[in-house]
């Protein structure tokens, strides 16, 4: 992971705000997080904190009086923080494996099905693709049309443009895919395409039934719950290789 060079507490104080943003969608202010997390602290106390964080280019403050809100530079640590500590063992999702690896299905069922339950449990747009067969699938636009950025008709436009842009060229992505990590995970401007800088990817290899190659992927805004999103991919990807190990 690399060195943020952080104190401890700007560490737990950037971990703070981007989980409350994620789930308030609103500048998160220093009496906020006095009052839940830091009793203990005066609010200038984490004014000066946040004022430094902002400085090194982790928060930006969107209007003069306002809290602030994380960048991609705070989202890249709290995903490598996720992936570095915190995903060591897989969660149980409830999945029906009977349906999964169900043998007579064909691959391209199970894909259906694994697609769909991604797109359910994380209530993002899910997209799997086939290698050898060159098949894509995508779920979850019920799902991720309740977010609150797409209550603006132009992120909408620019979501489904992205997305397009996504199925198109999902080579750029496999590409770039660092082939020692079982997920990558690209957040706004660090996504291969143009006009990406609103979106984040996470982004997996697999091995299906029979070991057929795959790919899993989860879309959404920067704004994603990374950490359940994270955990969901995860267990699967284990469960799929216990699988076909045990086969």
């Amino acid at each position: 992971m690399e060195n943020y060079n952080l104190t401890e507490r700007q560490e737990k104080l950037l971990k703070n705000i981007v989980e409350e943003y994620i789930k308030r969608v609103e500048p998160i202010s220093s009496d906020f997080l006095q009052k839940k997390y830091y009793k203990d602290i005066c609010p200038a106390t984490i004014r000066i904190e946040m004022k430094k964080l902002t400085d090194r280019g982790y928060l930006y403050q969107p209007h003069t009086s306002a809290g602030r809100v994380p960048t991609d530079k705070s989202y890249r640590f709290f995903v490598d923080n996720l992936l570095e500590k915190e995903l060591k063992y897989p969660i149980d999702f409830e999945i029906n494996k009977e349906k999964l690896f169900k043998k007579e299905d064909d691959i391209f069922q199970i894909i259906q099905y694994l697609t769909r339950f991604i797109a359910k449990k994380t209530r993002m747009l899910a997209v799997s693709y086939l290698l050898n067969e060159d098949f894509l699938w995508k779920e979850g636009w019920e799902e991720i049309l309740r977010e609150p950025e797409f209550e603006k008709r132009d992120y909408v436009l620019s979501f489904a443009e992205f997305l397009e842009r996504f199925e198109n060229h999902i080579e750029k992505y496999i590409k770039e895919f660092k082939k020692d990590e079982g997920i990558n995970v690209f957040i706004g401007e660090e996504n291969p395409l143009p006009e990406a800088e609103d979106f984040s990817i996470i982004f997996s290899s697999c091995c299906l039934i029979k070991n057929e190659k795959g790919i899993i992927s989860i879309l959404g805004p920067k704004r994603m719950p990374y950490k359940r999103n994270l955990e969901l991919i995860n267990s699967l990807i284990k469960e799929l290789k216990e699988e076909n190990i045990n086969k």
